[in-house]
């Protein structure tokens, strides 16, 4: 006997469990006609009838009960084990994105890319825990910070980051009025990486005693700075659109490189995935464009003291 046909197998139990041939067809996305063709060919296979029709739709026949006690235990089972491997559609993309570099930086952007691919439906799932890729099989890729050695994905940079001094006007204008010519005489807003050591060595000026407050998150450590409580060692990538609109200003041209970087990740199974080679070949221009629009110059020091003048006014 040839291999059995499962799919006139589940719409048969589709049938008897529901006792409509249209909703059991609904339910499956079949027409009513194939979805009877399918029955009546097992019927034919069996040799004897499985549903009974009747004015208010289908009931099983003693030999349908039979088959339904036997089969549906199994389809149940099959369906059960598949679930971790939910249908791949080609046109759903699902992308995990931690919360800070979703608002500052992807979500400006994407209503170009979701102009360009009208076809794509683009799921954002906003998270600062890495993602399981075999855990969470729904999510085809992230963004993600570090230094982009993961096990078990393909990790493709995107963008440097640079740290820079920055504060709100508000705190400036105070600081200026009270005649503070030393960046370490201001509030700053210390960093748990102790990134404001290594700035100031670049800077060749001396560390401050001591710092206003420490933030564990880049969130909390731009918010601090945009509503004036001191001075942010600011990544230039996470404040652009702040510091664009003038609501955070840049103190110095001296910008400090940090040893990671934000990168596209993803498992090998999304390598051909039509939705991610769309999104991916359009996040690599739309970075490739923040790099030409945010890399600095050389910053150089001058020998005459003059370090930090951009500050004092």
């Amino acid at each position: 006997m040839s291999r059995p046909p499962l799919h006139a197998l589940q719409g048969f139990v589709a049938a008897a469990r529901s006792g409509n041939i249209t909703r059991a067809a609904e339910s499956m996305h079949l027409t009513v006609s194939a979805l009877s063709h399918q029955v009546r060919a097992l019927e034919k296979r069996l040799g004897e009838p499985l549903l009974q029709r009747h004015a208010r739709g289908v009931v099983p026949t003693p030999a349908g009960r039979r088959l339904l006690e036997q089969v549906a235990p199994h389809l149940e089972a099959i369906a059960q084990a598949l679930q971790p491997w939910p249908a791949r559609r080609g046109h759903v993309l699902t992308l995990s994105v931690t919360p800070t570099m979703a608002s500052a930086w992807l979500v400006p952007r994407l209503g170009d890319f979701l102009r360009l691919h009208p076809q794509v439906e683009f799921s954002l799932l906003s998270s600062e825990q890495l993602v399981d890729f075999h855990a969470e099989p729904h999510v085809d890729a992230a963004m993600r910070v570090g230094h982009g050695r993961w096990p078990g994905v393909v990790a493709e940079p995107l963008l440097e980051e640079w740290l820079v001094p920055m504060a709100s006007p508000a705190l400036i204008a105070r600081m200026r009025d009270e005649g503070r010519t030393r960046l370490a005489d201001w509030p700053l807003l210390g960093d748990p990486d102790g990134e404001w050591e290594r700035w100031f060595e670049l800077a060749g000026e001396a560390p401050p005693a001591r710092y206003v407050a420490v933030f564990d998150d880049s969130e909390s450590h731009h918010r601090a700075a945009l509503d004036g409580v001191g001075v942010a060692l600011g990544r230039v990538t996470r404040a652009k659109l702040l510091l664009d609109a003038g609501q955070l200003v840049a103190l110095s041209p001296h910008r400090l490189q940090t040893p990671w970087r934000h990168y596209l990740v993803y498992p090998s199974r999304t390598a051909d995935h039509p939705g991610f080679l769309a999104f991916r070949e359009w996040v690599h221009a739309q970075a490739a464009g923040h790099t030409r629009q945010t890399t600095p110059e050389p910053a150089t020091t001058p020998a005459d003291g003059t370090r930090g003048r951009d500050i004092r006014g």
